[in-house]
């Protein structure tokens, strides 16, 4: 089964509980980064997307107040592509386009059980490659030529 990374701050802690109890439920490996005591969105999103970009995990589930600061500490980390869903379309999207492996939400944004739909459609999107394939590869050689330029700094 799919090994899912999930983390928030103070303001997806509860949302995130929501929804990890829903991934064990449906029989997901779950692994909790953050429950929000006390921890800024950016250091949870980092040790998450280092999680991922490392391959300890095939996905990830980030919440904050609105998603917006996850996805964008996120996506800092090369190799990881974040995105911020809070309907379903854009959350099937993510995955089948822009091959996202992260997805964050916003505990002030959307309710549970709207988040529990958009998490169900992004778990059952693959990337489909197609036309898509030319522009994640374009985004995997940015973060390729930034990790060359960093490591030469």
């Amino acid at each position: 089964m799919t090994s899912i990374a999930v983390g928030a701050d103070d303001a997806g802690a509860s949302l995130k509980s929501h929804l990890a109890q829903y991934l064990r439920d449906k029989g997901y490996d779950v692994c909790d980064y953050g429950d929000g005591d006390g921890e800024d969105y950016p250091d949870v999103a980092v040790e998450v997307a280092e999680a991922i970009a490392d391959g300890k995990h095939e996905r990830a589930l980030l919440i904050c107040g609105t998603g917006l600061g996850m996805a964008i500490t996120a996506n800092k980390v090369p190799g990881v592509r974040a995105a911020t869903a809070h309907d379903p379309y854009s959350a099937e999207r993510a995955r089948k386009s822009n091959d996202a492996q992260v997805l964050t939400m916003g505990g002030r944004v959307i309710a549970p059980q709207a988040a529990t739909k958009v998490l169900d459609h992004w778990l059952a999107s693959e990337f489909e490659g197609g036309g898509s394939a030319p522009k994640v590869e374009k985004m995997k050689a940015i973060d390729e030529r930034h990790r060359r330029e960093q490591a030469g700094a």
